[in-house]
């Protein structure tokens, strides 16, 4: 079991910019693919985007393609989502979650998923 800690939420105007971090510890973190989720208000939790655990393969939904950039810093036991262009639509909790995979795979379904952070709020207004 790894345990994630994510950081980075605030409130920001559409249009603007957030980094969120999450910091693993308790497992070797370059074993994990990581990914992050998010969750709006009455929705279902979705993907947005995640990498495998070397960081070679990374996949995103299309909803945050070409807006949003997922990386990972294995040295520092922490991954990252630099979310460009926020919209409110992007409003949400995200969290960060992680699997023991080797493999360049990269998760999408919740369920692949063994670990997850409590999340940080991310708000964007109009």
């Amino acid at each position: 079991q790894v345990q994630l800690v994510e950081s980075g939420g605030g409130v920001v105007q559409a249009g603007g910019s957030l980094r969120l971090s999450c910091a693993a510890s308790g497992r070797t973190f370059s074993n994990y693919a990581m990914g992050w989720f998010r969750q709006a208000p009455g929705k279902e939790r979705e993907f947005v985007t995640g990498i495998s655990a070397r960081g070679g393969n990374t996949y995103y939904a299309d909803s945050v393609k070409g807006r949003f950039t997922i990386s990972r810093d294995n040295a520092k036991n922490t991954v990252y989502l630099q979310m460009n262009s926020l919209k409110p639509e992007d409003t949400a909790i995200y969290y960060c979650a992680a699997l023991v995979h080797y493999s360049d795979y990269v998760p999408t379904a919740e369920y692949e998923y063994d670990d997850w952070g409590q999340g940080t709020q991310v708000t964007v207004s109009s």
